[in-house]
């Protein structure tokens, strides 16, 4: 296996991936990421670079690839399935996942899937006359890039400029494009995380609730609150989308639920961060197992919940090298908690290091969980030498 971005995700993918006989080269930017220091291999490369990647790929002859981030060369996908490598879940999601222009219109104009009016701006002049077309509010995201980098939402014409500015810096590769979105009065939003298997049925975790801020995930918890018909309709939504795409794997699928239906949102081929809730032993298989077992075309007979649960995260306030943690044995003397250090080797501001899990009764509320698990992440301190 040659896993592509090696970040706390990652991480947790090739833990599951080993504990079912698998070599794995880890692969990233920077040196000390948190895949590397449990992979068997790892590789530093500018992922970009289309001809590093193609080196490095060459170098280690993998009989998978599987992508955990967006800035990737992905286009060199195409060719390494015609050289008879797996690429999960398939190069043509890969590609069309990786930029939100492709998926945003293969969902709204190829399938006719419920979402936000949207139109595309390359330019400053551009870009506030679709923001006066679609309408203020609105919500501003990159084509390109991650972990709600470059991510606002506009308030007032004042605000135009800076939202371009902000979704420049927050750009990732060279793709120097964004996403102006009808802003949708939702009442809650979900994580549906969806299985596509080889030789089986696709399978739907419970839904998982999440909260946002600055474009990233602060809290989730599972499961969430929601109608039948709402989850039924989701449900459709997501097995449609994964069809078209082609593969198997986990998908992490956004939604907004509104007075008016559900919203088709956005959609990684990967597992997702909200989803590192089932760390908290919420399902008979947490996301990272399920992707492991999909890619490798294992049977998955059921997804079952077990517990509620949630997570929420532990951020760096500022530029550092690397941390120090306070704090987790008041954190640990809670009952069905746990604590993850992802050991990344650098801090900076509103970068994610940890993440607080809380599981209880299944029949239970889970936001109670979430209510706790925020409660305690506040516990944990983060210093440098």
């Amino acid at each position: 296996m040659m896993l592509l971005g090696s970040g706390e995700l990652g991480k947790e993918v090739v833990i599951a991936l080993q504990r079912l006989g698998q070599h794995v080269v880890a692969v990233d930017s920077y040196e000390g990421a948190p895949a590397m220091q449990v992979a068997h291999e790892f590789e530093v490369i500018n992922m970009l670079d289309g001809t590093a990647l193609d080196k490095v790929v060459e170098k280690h002859k993998p009989d998978l690839i599987v992508p955990e981030i967006e800035a990737i060369r992905t286009e060199r996908f195409y060719d390494y399935e015609k050289q008879g490598i797996t690429v999960v879940p398939s190069a043509k999601a890969a590609n069309f996942t990786m930029n939100r222009k492709a998926i945003r219109d293969l969902a709204a104009k190829e399938l006719g899937l419920r979402t936000a009016n949207y139109q595309y701006a390359t330019d400053a002049a551009g870009f506030e006359k679709a923001v006066l077309e679609i309408g203020i509010p609105c919500v501003v995201k990159p084509l390109m890039s991650s972990s709600g980098k470059g991510q606002s939402v506009i308030k007032s014409k004042d605000d135009i400029s800076r939202a371009w500015t902000y979704a420049m810096e927050g750009s990732r590769g060279d793709y120097k494009e964004v996403i102006i979105e009808e802003f949708i009065k939702f009442e809650s939003e979900i994580t549906l995380l969806t299985v596509t298997q080889k030789n089986g049925p696709t399978l739907f975790c419970p839904p998982i609730g999440h909260r946002q801020e600055r474009g990233d995930y602060r809290e989730s918890w599972q499961p969430c609150a929601i109608s039948e018909k709402d989850l039924k309709e989701a449900q459709d939504m997501a097995d449609r989308v994964t069809k078209a795409l082609t593969g198997f794997g986990i998908w992490g699928i956004e939604f907004f639920l509104s007075t008016k239906g559900v919203y088709f949102s956005e959609l990684s081929p990967r597992p997702h961060d909200t989803g590192m809730v089932t760390l908290a032993n919420t399902q008979n298989l947490n996301e990272f197992e399920l992707h492991a077992r999909a890619i490798l075309g294992l049977p998955i007979s059921e997804v079952q919940l077990l517990r509620s649960g949630a997570s929420a995260v532990i951020l760096a306030t500022k530029e550092g090298g690397r941390p120090e943690f306070e704090g987790q044995e008041e954190l640990l003397k809670e009952k069905n908690t746990e604590l993850r250090v992802f050991n990344k080797p650098s801090t900076r501001p509103y970068r994610r290091m940890g993440v607080v899990l809380c599981n209880g009764d299944p029949e239970a509320d889970a936001t109670i969980e979430k209510d706790r698990a925020v409660r305690l992440s506040k516990c944990i301190k983060i210093h440098h030498k």
